[in-house]
């Protein structure tokens, strides 16, 4: 999987490690967001996930013990290469998603 090298992308990370948020500990007010998607959708995983470099890591992960993939594994790494939306309404019928390396671990 080809990752962004451009100008774009670089300003994204600089943003990213601005805020000072990776690697962080857990905080109540990410995981009260997790738990409630959980709840709010009806789904068994929900995620704060942060895209760096080469890792997705989690801020807060609900229904998972990781705590990051690597950003090739990513799913969220096609969203950040589109300049809208990503919508995908089942993610076993979409192509790209459903070869996806994460989404069969997840699916455990």
């Amino acid at each position: 999987m080809k990752i962004m090298t451009n100008h774009k992308e670089e300003n994204r990370l600089l943003s990213l490690y601005s805020m000072g948020i990776l690697d962080t500990k857990s905080e109540e007010r990410f995981d009260r967001l997790t738990r409630i998607a959980t709840k709010l959708f009806d789904v068994p995983i929900a995620l704060v996930s942060l895209i760096d470099r080469d890792r997705q890591w989690f801020k807060s992960c609900y229904g998972l013990k990781i705590k990051e993939t690597d950003r090739s594994d990513s799913f969220c790494t096609i969203a950040v290469d589109l300049s809208e939306p990503l919508i995908v309404p089942d993610a076993t019928l979409d192509p790209v998603s459903y070869t996806h390396l994460t989404l069969p671990t997840i699916r455990l």
